[in-house]
């Protein structure tokens, strides 16, 4: 086998995340949230993270200029423009430029997702104006400077 098809077969090769390998991390921009960043690709423009949601938790209205995939593992939230509800075992697709408000339900139960985001997450004033934004570079700055914080080390499990 030529050393370019062993070097491309490399590039190929599966990679894991083990759950020892990036612990929860308290997110100094949302108080009572945990995550795990899971993947950051920069290049590519997405990130794949959980979180862990305390009940009655919302963030304001925002748009995804790229598709997002969300996956509810335990407890329940919704968006406040929709009826429907995401419980444990839910999956939810979001297509580009979808605008939404997210809330968890009240209650003592944590709930916990897992979300492949890709492109920007654009946060918008009443008037529909950006005031902030995130995507995989400052998701990553922001997992950066919560494992500071909190006094714990960067994973270097992340896949970058």
């Amino acid at each position: 086998m030529s050393n370019a098809i062993v070097s491309k077969a490399l590039e190929a090769i599966a990679r894991h995340v083990g759950v020892e390998d990036s612990p929860w991390i308290p997110n100094h921009l949302f108080p009572g949230v945990e995550f795990r960043l899971l993947q950051a690709d920069v290049k590519r423009g997405f990130h794949v993270m959980a979180g862990r949601l305390p009940g009655d938790l919302g963030v304001e209205i925002h748009r995804h200029t790229g598709p997002v995939q969300m996956f509810t593992l335990a407890g329940a939230w919704k968006y406040l423009e929709h009826e429907f509800v995401n419980r444990a075992g839910s999956y939810l697709y979001e297509p580009v430029d979808s605008v939404h408000t997210f809330h968890v339900l009240p209650g003592d139960e944590i709930t916990e997702t897992l979300s492949v985001v890709h492109g920007d997450t654009e946060y918008l004033d009443e008037d529909g104006k950006v005031v902030k934004r995130s995507n995989a570079a400052l998701t990553l700055a922001n997992y950066y400077a919560s494992c500071e914080q909190a006094g714990v080390p960067r994973s270097n499990a992340i896949l970058l």
